[in-house]
């Protein structure tokens, strides 16, 4: 594969940028030093040829796709690659079916590769379970979403998880400049100038991703024109230029980053859907992930809002939802539509109070027995310890009240939770009165 040395890129018959600098080997990669560095566990299993099944868990343009390629490359294992999105039950099937038939007649081992595995559903990932336990393949999935929520615990039991991290600035900058000196794969047969401002914009815009920053770097030299002494200069404004939006003030990484999403939250903590939906725009229109928007406010939801409206929490994770499944910019209008939600819906805090007061009393009494009378008592040596005498069931009382201590007795009659008098808390506040005032007669 070879590039035109007159002119930048030339990717009529060519993949993409970022598919072409995609790391071969363990020296061409770049980041994620925790996995990979001299001695770290994916270095010596690689190293060693032994791979076992895998999740990576890690942000876009992180490497999973490359790691899982390289595994095969460094095990001379057979790659099979496909997608959640498109693949389901049947597909797991062939794949299976073709796995075990290379490995009785080859000796062939072969790595499964399953892209935004948390889009499986149950009964999909079920299916692999047999497989993965008889070693027909070796699976490796990859997720940008928490596999503890997304991923079925018996999946997780026979997988190790491995957490990727966002590429650095100072990682992003090693491939934007890996890509312009690779005279076979990149640019390096051409002479580029790439100004400190432009490379700046393509990081900050990159947010960790090398697959945009490539793909930026490709755009903006497609624009570029050559330079009297044949040097294609790339400036900050020739980046805005390519991309067709000129970039916001917004460093993800640093200050501005923190200055504005503390301007959304407060707005939306003062009921001030106006000002939300400014802010929210604000960082969309920077480049900021939405869904790191989705998770701040599903936070938001509990943290000052919490039961004075239930339904907060759901409509901030039907946001979440409806913008993994539409992407952009359609999913945006669901986040505007949670923010204004939020920010108009009654306030509490009494939720992150209680949580934040109850680890201060767990971090000075330490672990505190249950008590005997709220243990189970499987067996009849617990039962004959104790296990379970006196509890009283409070379907057998009027209204399901019993008068009885769920405390450890050094925490006896603590309170933390304290509903307030707005919204949905003012019910619970007044339901909680009347069973305290019931449950002191009944001690009475």
């Amino acid at each position: 594969m070879t590039l035109d040395p007159t002119k930048p890129f030339q990717s009529e018959n060519l993949p993409p940028l970022a598919e072409r600098m995609r790391p071969r080997n363990l020296e061409e990669f770049v980041g994620q030093e925790h996995l990979l560095g001299p001695g770290k566990f994916l270095r010596r299993m690689l190293e060693s040829g032994k791979i076992f099944p895998l999740i990576f868990w890690g942000p876009p343009g992180s490497g999973k796709t490359t790691l899982a390629q390289m595994m095969a490359r460094y095990t001379q294992a057979h790659f099979v690659q496909f997608s959640a999105v498109l693949s389901g039950v049947k597909e797991i099937r062939e794949v299976v079916k073709e796995a075990e038939e290379r490995l009785k007649e080859k000796g062939q081992k072969t790595i499964l590769f399953v892209d935004e595995i948390h889009r499986f559903n149950k009964a999909q990932q079920d299916a692999f379970l047999p497989h993965v336990e008889k070693g027909s393949i070796i699976l490796i999935g990859a997720t940008t979403e928490n596999p503890s929520f997304e991923v079925i615990a018996p999946l997780l039991s026979r997988t190790k998880v491995l957490v990727l991290k966002s590429l650095t600035g100072s990682d992003l900058e090693k491939i934007v400049r890996g890509a312009l000196r690779d005279s076979e794969r990149g640019s390096g047969k051409i002479r580029v100038e790439l100004t400190t401002e432009g490379l700046e914009l393509i990081k900050t815009l990159a947010d960790g991703d090398a697959r945009i920053a490539l793909n930026t770097l490709e755009q903006a030299l497609s624009f570029a024109q050559a330079e009297a002494d044949g040097t294609y200069l790339i400036s900050r404004l020739m980046v805005e230029e390519a991309l067709q939006k000129k970039a916001l003030r917004y460093d993800k990484a640093g200050e501005e980053h923190y200055n504005l999403i503390s301007a959304l939250h407060k707005s939306l903590r003062g009921s001030d859907p106006d000002g939300a939906l400014y802010w929210l725009a604000r960082m969309l229109e920077a480049g900021e992930d939405p869904l790191y928007l989705a998770r701040r406010m599903v936070r938001f939801a509990s943290e000052d809002i919490g039961l004075a409206d239930p339904q907060a929490l759901q409509q901030a994770l039907a946001a979440k939802e409806a913008y993994h499944f539409l992407g952009s910019p359609e999913g945006e209008l669901a986040l505007v539509q949670a923010a204004v939600y939020l920010a108009t819906a009654p306030k509490s805090n009494a939720l992150y109070q209680a949580h934040g007061q109850i680890k201060k009393v767990i971090e000075k009494t330490g672990a505190l027995p249950v008590p005997l009378h709220l243990r189970n008592a499987p067996t009849a040596l617990m039962k004959g310890l104790g296990y379970g005498r006196g509890y009283r069931y409070a379907h057998d009382y009027p209204e399901g009240l019993v008068a009885q201590e769920n405390f450890p007795e050094e925490l006896k009659g603590r309170r933390f939770y304290h509903p307030t008098e707005r919204g949905f808390e003012k019910t619970i506040k007044t339901r909680l009165e009347y069973w305290r005032k019931r449950l002191n007669l009944e001690k009475a």
